[in-house]
């Protein structure tokens, strides 16, 4: 896949989140591209699957589509983050660094990089969360202890969102659960654990706690924590239907 398809697709996450169709001239401001250029890529991006189009209507991610612009997406908020937190890099210039390394980044040095940063959750601008990455563990923990080999591993079986990104009266099973041991730790006491199924009691406004409700009881959780806490994408959350 082309650098400028993968370009495309990382800005359709963006503009497709909460279910929201993406038009043409939204994606053309965003990429700075012309409007018969991007009809053009949205055509070719259909025949390939990737996304569901129709002139009038806009363009959505499929689940194919979906899968790969995450995947972009969590490379490009892990570089952000290594080039100011590692490189220092200043603010200014992390994102267009950024855009020009995500193409090469191998999944490896992703896995590497994220290791070395212990599993950060958000951008260095403290406002986009990086999605969780795509291998099939249940916790960064299991991650670390895996070693090489992620060919035997293998991708996750479905896609994922936080609990942070699902809405009022959703259920879902936990999938994945990403921190360091203390905060596995801390969740499995919660009775967080993959395989169990949660249900979004309360979405607080401002980034504030979100409710559910876990094994008969009902739980308050910080932002930080709802973000961190993955569970497999409902149909109805997020983009990639």
């Amino acid at each position: 896949m082309s650098a400028s398809t993968e370009e495309y697709l990382e800005a359709l996450y963006t503009l497709t989140q909460d279910n929201k169709t993406a038009t043409t001239s939204k994606i053309s401001k965003r990429l700075n591209i012309t409007p018969a250029s991007v009809t053009e890529m949205l055509r070719k991006l259909a025949d390939g699957g990737y996304v569901n189009y129709s002139r009038y209507q806009g363009v959505t991610l499929t689940a194919k589509g979906y899968e790969m612009a995450e995947k972009m997406t969590r490379k490009h908020r892990l570089l952000e983050r290594f080039l100011h937190d590692v490189l220092k890099i200043g603010n200014d210039r992390v994102h267009k660094e950024a855009c020009e390394m995500e193409h090469a980044l191998s999944d490896t040095t992703e896995r590497a990089i994220c290791q070395t940063l212990k599993s950060p959750y958000k951008c260095p601008d403290d406002k986009k969360v990086i999605p969780a990455c795509n291998l099939g563990f249940s916790s960064c923990e299991e991650c670390k202890q895996w070693g090489d080999g992620l060919e035997k591993v293998g991708p996750r079986k479905t896609n994922v969102v936080s609990l942070a990104a699902l809405k009022e009266k959703q259920e879902a099973k936990i999938a994945f659960i990403r921190g360091d041991n203390k905060a596995l730790r801390r969740l499995l006491d919660m009775g967080l654990t993959p395989g169990t199924k949660v249900t979004i009691s309360r979405v607080a406004p401002l980034k504030g706690p979100v409710e559910i409700a876990v094994r008969g009881s009902h739980l308050a959780l910080g932002e930080k924590i709802a973000c961190n806490v993955f569970v497999e994408k409902p149909i109805n959350a997020g983009g990639g239907g």
